[in-house]
């Protein structure tokens, strides 16, 4: 089985490309080829290149949604959560470790 993340995904159809290129495991593992993998491996890669600017550009894009959208699911997590159902679990937690 092929780790899709660390292989070239031009082996794929063009449509399942475009669908793993939204997600920033492609993103990332680009990345790591880029900085693990000698020059000329770059013709393998989609466009022919390591597309370095692009990947920067998705990993933060990723990073930006992922800072704005933590609060308001943390919030909402918090709130399902009751103090005394925090305490029961920490209770327990503790329990268990000794």
């Amino acid at each position: 089985m092929i780790c899709l993340s660390f292989g070239a995904i031009t082996h794929l159809a063009g449509w399942l490309q475009a669908i793993g290129q939204v997600f920033p495991m492609y993103w990332l593992g680009l990345g790591m080829r880029a900085a693990l993998l000698p020059s000329g491996l770059a013709s393998v890669e989609t466009g022919g290149s390591w597309r370095l600017p692009y990947m920067f550009t998705a990993l933060a894009l990723w990073a930006v949604l992922g800072l704005a959208a933590a609060p308001p699911v943390l919030r909402r997590m918090a709130r399902r959560e009751s103090g005394s159902r925090v305490a029961a679990w920490r209770e327990r937690a503790m329990l268990r470790a000794t």
